[in-house]
């Protein structure tokens, strides 16, 4: 379980195709050993088990259903990537629950600066736009972020500087896709009513 506050990115440094998934080779400067292989951690939103490490590079597996449900089936070499440790108990939760179960595969429609901060428009696939709500939390490669707007095609988020500065927002650009993971909250609520029926 994450909390989607990020203060560490990694760089993609080497894929390796299986024939039922990839592991992927990120390079980044989190306090891990091997001591803490199977530990979870958030991988531009995806949860991904720790298999191995050296020199700074930690390696993970991920099998086609994780390929297919996230924007790692475009991954390329020196993408960077946004990383978070697994919550600890005790530990302050700053931005949401997220779990690292990706949604859907959102495209970038428009960023505009407006005075500090950034404006991002968001499309996502037609059948999760039924789930957000507006003010409600929100996932975006694995950062937590709150939706100002539900639009015709999905929704969109104010981006502060520090949040632009400390993570991945500030590589990507009109057009480039991002893991999406919706509130599980409005998920579980809009289900239960559905049942309801």
């Amino acid at each position: 379980m994450f909390n989607g506050i990020i203060f560490n990115q990694g760089l993609i440094t080497k894929f390796e195709k299986r024939s039922k998934g990839i592991n992927i080779f990120v390079k980044a400067n989190l306090k891990l050993t091997r001591k803490d292989l199977g530990v979870s951690v958030a991988c531009d939103g995806v949860c991904l088990t720790l298999i191995d490490i050296k020199n700074l590079i930690m390696e993970f597996y991920l099998s086609d259903e994780t390929i297919q449900r996230s924007k790692f089936k475009f991954l390329k070499i020196n993408d960077k990537i946004n990383l978070e440790l697994p919550l600890k108990f005790g530990q302050k939760i700053s931005g949401h629950i997220c779990q690292g179960h990706i949604d859907a595969v959102g495209k970038i429609q428009s960023i505009k600066k407006i005075d500090k901060s950034y404006l991002f428009n968001f499309e996502i696939p037609k059948k999760e736009r039924a789930n957000l709500i507006d003010k409600a939390s929100i996932c975006i490669n694995g950062i937590s972020l709150t939706i100002s707007k539900v639009t015709k095609k999905g929704f969109q988020v104010w981006v502060i500087p520090h949040t632009f500065k400390l993570t991945n927002l500030s590589s990507l650009k009109k057009g480039s896709l991002v893991n999406i993971e919706i509130d599980i909250l409005s998920k579980y609520v809009r289900n239960y009513f559905n049942e309801k029926k």
